[in-house]
């Protein structure tokens, strides 16, 4: 009978961190954060976990009673939804009404923030990529679009579309982002590519390969920036087209890099700061 060996690095003193999301085989957070954790001689692990939004109340109660589950990264359909499950929010969340990552404090409170904006400013910055004084097409108001587009407003773009084939929640954002950035001419936009600088693609169209394309190209110009924060496949059929026409494409995976450091301070700082 041959012996089962322990994966290395597992213990009982291993602190647990997850990524919850539906569907989840797309996500790169396992890697990257496992990854760092070993940089940094963390004794942690972060797993996929499949969770359905029927399902999202029972993950978040499970998370508070585990003793030694300390984090949670959220994505795609949880965001909002989690926003109103935790006891506390940061600064961009509480901003946002929606969060990607959440911490348990030492008391058990639950604290709730946002980096996706980050993330995806700091992805294109590495690329050379500057939004100030640019015209943004952003498709998508939900979690994830919210913070691309408010992080998008504080570069100071010249102005910013905003679709959503959910018309409220995209009159919403443009409210919200408004009223924070008056600097800032933010607007409903149809899903036309034609007169933008930047497109950023912050649905999950795409992600299966029947999947149509998120707007219209037909009027693209080859001096656009196209976006995409999909992470699987990292080069989706938008990404695809927008390079046939000769565009600066990118990748989904770069918002999720810019933002590690960020996550990794948020779950690991000693005094973190939450708006209550």
């Amino acid at each position: 009978m041959k012996t089962a060996r322990a994966t290395p690095g597992l213990s009982g003193t291993t602190r647990l961190y997850a990524i919850i999301g539906d569907p989840i085989a797309q996500v790169g957070s396992p890697r990257l954060f496992n990854a760092e954790f070993q940089a940094r001689g963390i004794d942690a692990v972060l797993v996929a976990m499949h969770v359905a939004p029927a399902d999202l109340g029972g993950m978040i109660a499970t998370f508070r009673a585990m003793k030694n589950f300390d984090g949670l990264i959220v994505t795609v359909p949880h965001k909002i939804q989690a926003a109103a499950m935790v006891d506390s929010l940061g600064g961009n969340a509480a901003r946002l009404g929606a969060v990607n990552a959440i911490r348990k404090l030492p008391d058990g409170r639950l604290l709730g923030d946002n980096f996706d904006g980050e993330g995806f400013v700091r992805g294109l910055a590495a690329r050379g990529i500057e939004l100030a004084g640019r015209k943004v097409l952003v498709i998508g108001a939900g979690g994830a679009g919210c913070a691309v587009v408010n992080a998008i407003a504080d570069q100071r773009a010249a102005s910013i579309g905003v679709y959503d084939i959910d018309a409220t929640r995209r009159d919403a954002l443009v409210r919200s982002v408004g009223a924070h950035s008056p600097g800032v001419p933010v607007g409903s936009s149809e899903p036309v590519a034609a007169g933008f600088d930047v497109i950023v693609n912050c649905t999950s169209v795409g992600m299966k390969p029947d999947d149509p394309l998120p707007l219209d190209i037909s009027g693209l110009d080859a001096n656009t920036v196209v976006a995409d924060i999909i992470l699987k496949p990292v080069r989706t059929p938008l990404l695809e087209a927008a390079a046939r026409l000769g565009c600066i494409t990118h990748e989904g995976p770069a918002m999720l890099e810019g933002q590690v450091d960020a996550v990794m301070d948020f779950f690991f700082a000693t005094s973190p700061q939450a708006h209550a």
